[in-house]
């Protein structure tokens, strides 16, 4: 017997499940990044409406020099006595819309450049709250808090005008030519609707290309920010030729890109405009036969000269809000883009409301709401813990230790053990999860942080391209000079300045050429004297030091420490001999002697 052809077997029901969620979630998602920018952009307030509003009264300015043509045009023949009126209608249309595509222009950018300062700050708070284990290279938070803010420019400037002047304008239009011939306003209604689904259709298209455009945009500048701050490195290990292809290669991949979404550009763009200049002619023809009365079936209306000029000068009218929300239509695809990344930065950087798992914002840029401490307090950790996202054992554990006010205390043990962790908890830059600290009698998740209060020295302090003087100074611009020789006096930088002819005003680029690694410690140890603040939190002070210099850098050390509750992290014994107590973490977790 034949055999039966086998019938196609039914879809597994895990598949279509998981083609069904995985479409729910892209609505989900589209939907999501659509309130995102609607609430963000409402910060531009009433810019945004007058923006709108400007473009819109354009059509009214376009209705009038229409009608201020087709009344001139029309009364010539006749010896119409308002020709002049009609001029000075004209005259006036024009400077209407003049008036009018200047004001919404200056709306526009006024509105844009409002919402990117907000935006702008926004990203760098939420950059500066992703806690380490989240936090994404320095290229790729230059690239979302510099590119993505600056990618909603045109969005808020342009697409948004024009998305309502679309919406308002074409109906108005078709109502003033309705009135003057019916006939042309079904015509040019007909041939709205291939318009706008061709450019639907075209934005549809281009939506996904200008997504991986930004992609490979935002590659191509993360990598080569991060590339230009690790040169050094690059060019010690003669890594130039593989790093110069990686950033050929993503150049390469941006530019393909950028042509596609240029290709899909010029194809929508052609399409509409063939829409529009076949709806125009479709009116100019059935405007002049119906003039010359050689219109093969019958039309109960009959034009006049002015009608159809009136009617001839709206035709390409119904289609300019359209080509403009055309031409801005890149704008929002480009804001679309940048959203995703700036919405992941926000969210991760939001506080989480669970119980015992906080996760704070640091408040550094806003130490006005931070609790100041002008005498040297006690800080106690009950417990603390801090765990990251994602990582499977915490970084702190537990952490049990009372520090009384003014102590000198050390933290020692291995790498991972968590002694950074303690001071970043302390700063704001780590999250508590359980657990709490207290500062005198005030709890550290209600603070978010004490950095108002902290002079801190990390492991790589910072040196900027400016004097020396300058560079003690930046823990306080407004010291006076003899205080900043006074605290260079006292962590040991007399013989570095005294074997330069400027002394404090030498010179320094942004590496500390010509300092040696002790050199560097201790100017950030002068920052730390210099600032009044009555803690003082060290990490790794005298790690990769020489023993000479790191002798000299503890000495240093115990001169700034005096008067301040000091918090230490170091693997140096030397350090730890000079301590008020040293506390080791690590297995067995706590030992204190």
């Amino acid at each position: 017997m034949p055999k039966r052809p086998s019938r196609p077997s039914p879809p597994n029901r895990q598949h279509v499940a998981g083609a069904v969620a995985a479409g729910t979630g892209a609505i989900r998602a589209t939907d999501d990044r659509a309130r995102w920018l609607a609430s963000t952009v409402r910060v531009g307030g009433w810019r945004n409406h007058a923006a709108a509003a400007l473009l819109a009264l354009d059509g009214f300015g376009a209705i009038g020099f229409a009608a201020a043509l087709g009344g001139a045009l029309g009364g010539l023949g006749h010896g119409d006595r308002r020709l002049l009126h009609w001029i000075a209608l004209g005259l006036a249309a024009s400077m209407l819309r003049g008036l009018c595509t200047w004001g919404s222009v200056r709306c526009g950018s006024s509105a844009s450049m409002h919402v990117r300062r907000v935006l702008g700050r926004r990203m760098m708070v939420a950059c500066l709250g992703l806690p380490p284990g989240l936090r994404p290279t320095v290229g790729e938070m230059m690239v979302t808090a510099i590119d993505a803010v600056e990618a909603i420019d045109g969005y808020v400037a342009r697409f948004l005008p024009a998305r309502r002047c679309a919406g308002l304008v074409p109906p108005l239009i078709l109502l003033a030519v309705a009135f003057a011939s019916p006939i042309c306003a079904v015509i040019m209604a007909a041939t709205l609707v291939p318009f706008v689904l061709a450019m639907v259709l075209a934005g549809g298209a281009a939506a996904e290309e200008s997504r991986r455009q930004f992609a490979a945009l935002s590659r191509l500048s993360g990598l080569f920010a991060d590339r230009i701050r690790s040169l050094p490195v690059v060019l010690a290990f003669q890594d130039e030729d593989r790093q110069a292809r990686l950033l050929a290669r993503s150049a390469t991949d941006l530019q393909r890109r950028t042509f596609e979404v240029l290709r899909i550009a010029l194809v929508s763009s052609a399409a509409l405009e063939f829409f529009a200049a076949i709806s125009v002619a479709l009116v100019a023809v059935y405007a002049g036969f119906n003039l010359l009365g050689l219109l093969p079936f019958h039309i109960p209306e009959h034009l006049d000269l002015g009608r159809a000029v009136f009617v001839l000068a709206l035709a390409p009218e119904l289609y300019a809000p359209m080509r403009r929300l055309a031409a801005a239509y890149h704008d929002r695809q480009a804001a679309q883009s940048a959203a995703d990344p700036m919405m992941r930065i926000e969210r991760l950087a939001r506080p989480v409301d669970a119980p015992r798992r906080r996760v704070l914002i640091p408040r550094l840029l806003a130490t006005t709401r931070q609790l100041r401490f002008e005498t040297a307090p006690a800080i106690r950790f009950d417990e603390a813990t801090v765990q990251y996202p994602g990582e499977e054992h915490p970084a702190l554990d537990r952490l049990a230790l009372h520090i009384e006010p003014g102590e000198f205390v050390v933290l020692l043990g291995p790498s991972g053990s968590g002694k950074t962790t303690a001071l970043h908890l302390l700063l704001g830059l780590a999250p508590l999860s359980a657990g709490e600290v207290w500062i005198d009698e005030h709890p550290l998740s209600e603070l978010g942080s004490i950095a108002s209060s902290v002079a801190w020295v990390g492991q790589s302090p910072l040196i900027i391209p400016a004097s020396v003087a300058e560079n003690v100074a930046l823990s306080r611009p407004d010291a006076a000079r003899s205080e900043v020789e006074e605290a260079v006096t006292r962590v040991g930088l007399c013989a570095m300045l005294l074997g330069s002819p400027d002394g404090l005003d030498r010179m320094l680029d942004e590496r500390g050429g010509g300092l040696s690694g002790g050199e560097r410690r201790r100017i950030a140890l002068a920052r730390a004297l210099l600032r009044p603040a009555p803690v003082l939190l060290l990490d790794e002070p005298t790690a990769h030091l020489d023993e000479a210099a790191a002798l000299a850098v503890i000495r240093a050390i115990r001169t700034v420490a005096r008067g301040r509750t000091t918090l230490v992290a170091t693997h140096s014994e030397a350090l730890a001999a000079v301590a008020d107590r040293v506390v080791r973490l690590g297995p067995p977790r706590l030992d204190s002697r």
